[in-house]
């Protein structure tokens, strides 16, 4: 990016830029999110019914032999047995059902036996000795089984399990048949559609602020896709696909959306890690699909995001010639090349590695239009801030041109993050609008991160960390060719102790070797100011030195501003074996000149502070005494040390 800011006390850890925000589209209509894969239908929830219904049979195995066991009688005596205690007056009552005697003696205890079945029991009692007057004494009951209870208690033990193997053997056979219907739909596309006519996911290029050239190229798709029969009868053929290229978070997903709301055709996104698999095929099974369902629905936009997961130079000797993801590249050049001229379907893609491409992908017939998405300008992020703007209630004293002004180098996303941290810091403090101070704040939050109002840094600390910037911006305000200071912090946000937010007046597009060896004195400063002041060093300017040092890489391996090494760029990629791709002599001229670099923005670096020593200590004096300088302050302590500050073009004139 372009602004820098300088951190001190870091303990060797860089700024981490804020992510691009994930945009979103609606899922495809009667498609159910998550659910198991055919693999996990087969292995884990099959086994997993079959273990249950095992279970479940066992449980009720217990539960019958617990019931049966209830019911048997305790004690089973022989007839004789009940003969003499019927003589002996202990038998309370006889209970007759068939040939089955149940027994009740006068201590209410309970046994059972058996009658003949040719005789009465009267009779078969007498046989044994028992007078009429002792059967007299006993109450004998005759009770008759129903039909139905004989035939359940007979032929329940043997239907039961029957039934219940019936019932699992279906619920398995259910499961089996679902997860081979589920194998035969692991080959479809898993594109999620977004509807033209529902107006709460639309997005035009209303929606989108910038990137004029972009919107003027992709203007022709939208005019093919609501009048072909224009460019058809004048014998033009319209471009299959367009890449649109540019760094993260400038808005590619959303230009391709845009273009579909604009058309009013369906809109089918997707994913280039969605077609790899790890089964073989599978890819080029769902791009089939993809491509037949977009047919059917033209005119429509396929929108592929991150095509470079599947679409990398081929041949490169990773995972052999049966390659899944080779195997769906290639499909996805078929499908391209084999359109029917007259087919109103569009294929678009977004990458941030088109370097990375293969040159099949890239030829003329398939993806023959390139569209570059830069970051916007200084125009187009008042243009961005002002869509984010809508339906947030701002203060009077709210000015996006400032806002624009001090953030270069953001992307879309890194924008809208910025209005949205400014409206969260007003919500947090219970204002009902947000503020320009709420803005310039979630700016510093987006590149650094939050303050960190519980990290106290001792009076030593704070002093040394007020020096450290203080070195930083008095080199760069010096110095012709480094940008311009805004602000001065000794307070702890994110990751860093302290910063020194520079940025330039005007978006530059290139960077020239003054400005380059400049910036490295400058980002020196601190280092230089700490020995100097305390002749001792901290890792505060640890975040500093891997800067530079990269800086004054690039100048002398890819930049070719080396006078020794000349106009030569040496890639930073290894081989295979992790051996660079120049001779050990190249690298270690290359590590000369590189500290050659370094050591004259040092000795400059130097040079400045010791002239300025006065303008130093006033700096520093002032951080410690206010913690934050804002440009306006900043500017007075110089013109008060004899220091004419940097301004605009405009402020000159004036």
């Amino acid at each position: 990016m372009l602004y820098s800011a300088s951190t001190s006390m870091a303990q060797n850890e860089k700024i981490i830029p804020p992510k691009k925000p994930a945009i979103k589209p609606v899922a495809k209509p009667g498609k159910k999110k998550g659910g198991k894969g055919p693999e996990g239908m087969l292995s884990g929830g099959f086994t997993g019914n079959l273990l249950s219904a095992v279970l479940i049979l066992l449980i009720l195995m217990s539960l019958y032999r617990f019931v049966t066991e209830q019911t048997k009688e305790p004690t089973v005596i022989p007839l004789s047995q009940v003969a003499a205690d019927v003589r002996g007056g202990v038998v309370k009552s006889i209970e007759i059902a068939g040939n089955d005697l149940a027994l009740t003696y006068v201590d209410e205890t309970k046994k059972t036996s058996m009658k003949d079945p040719d005789a009465s029991l009267p009779e078969t009692l007498a046989d044994y000795g028992a007078t009429p007057e002792e059967l007299a004494k006993v109450t004998i009951e005759i009770k008759t089984e129903s039909g139905f209870k004989y035939w359940f208690s007979v032929l329940a033990p043997i239907i039961l399990p029957l039934v219940f193997l019936v019932i699992l053997f279906l619920f398995l056979a259910r499961q089996v048949k679902g997860a081979g219907m589920q194998a035969f739909t692991f080959g479809q596309s898993k594109a999620r559609l977004t509807d033209p006519t529902d107006a709460s996911t639309r997005v035009t290029f209303a929606d989108v602020a910038g990137a004029k050239e972009a919107k003027e190229e992709l203007l022709e798709i939208v005019d093919f896709l609501k009048n072909p029969k224009k460019f058809l009868d004048i014998g033009a053929r319209i471009p299959k696909g367009i890449l649109l290229m540019g760094a993260p978070g400038t808005g590619k997903t959303l230009l391709a959306r845009a273009v579909a709301g604009e058309a009013g055709v369906p809109f089918m996104s997707i994913s280039g890690s969605e077609f790899v698999e790890m089964f073989v095929g599978v890819g080029a099974s769902r791009v089939r699909d993809l491509f037949q369902i977009a047919k059917r629905a033209a005119p429509a936009i396929i929108f592929i995001d991150e095509i470079d997961a599947v679409g990398r130079v081929r041949g490169a000797g990773i995972g052999g010639g049966n390659d899944e993801r080779e195997q769906t590249l290639n499909q996805i050049l078929v499908e391209m090349d084999g359109f029917d001229p007259a087919e109103k379907v569009i294929v678009m893609a977004a990458t941030n590695r088109p370097d990375v491409l293969d040159p099949a992908l890239l030829r003329p017939g398939r993806f023959d239009r390139r569209v570059t998405i830069d970051l916007p300008d200084r125009k187009d992020r008042v243009e961005i801030l002002k869509v984010h703007a809508r339906k947030k209630p701002f203060g009077a004293d709210v000015n996006l041109d400032v806002i624009a002004e001090r953030t270069p180098g953001f992307s879309g996303a890194e924008l809208h993050s910025l209005m949205n941290e400014g409206a969260i810091l007003a919500a947090r403090e219970d204002r009902k609008e947000i503020t320009q101070y709420d803005l310039i704040r979630s700016i510093e939050k987006v590149m650094l991160g939050p303050e960190r109002k519980s990290h106290l840094l001792s009076k030593r600390e704070k002093r040394v960390t007020a020096y450290h910037e203080a070195g930083h911006a008095l080199v760069s305000s010096v110095l012709e060719h480094a940008d311009p200071v805004h602000k001065i912090s000794i307070i702890s946000r994110g990751r860093a102790a302290g910063y020194t937010l520079k940025l330039p007046f005007d978006d530059k597009k290139m960077q020239s070797k003054k400005q380059f060896k400049d910036d490295i004195s400058a980002t020196l400063g601190g280092y230089v100011a700490e020995e100097m002041v305390f002749g001792d060093l901290t890792t505060g300017p640890s975040n500093d030195l891997a800067v530079l040092t990269g800086l004054a890489r690039d100048m002398v391996a890819r930049y070719g501003m080396s006078d020794v090494i000349g106009p030569v760029a040496f890639s930073a990629e290894r081989n295979y074996a992790g051996e660079t791709t120049y001779s050990q002599d190249i690298a270690g001229k290359i590590d000369a000149e590189v500290t050659r670099i370094i050591e004259e923005a040092r000795v400059k670096a130097v040079e400045v502070l010791t002239t300025h020593r006065k303008a130093l200590d006033a700096i520093a004096e002032n951080l410690v005494e206010v913690e934050t300088l804002e440009r306006e302050a900043f500017e007075k302590l110089l013109i008060a040390n004899g220091i004419t500050p940097k301004a605009k073009e405009e402020e000159l004139d004036a």
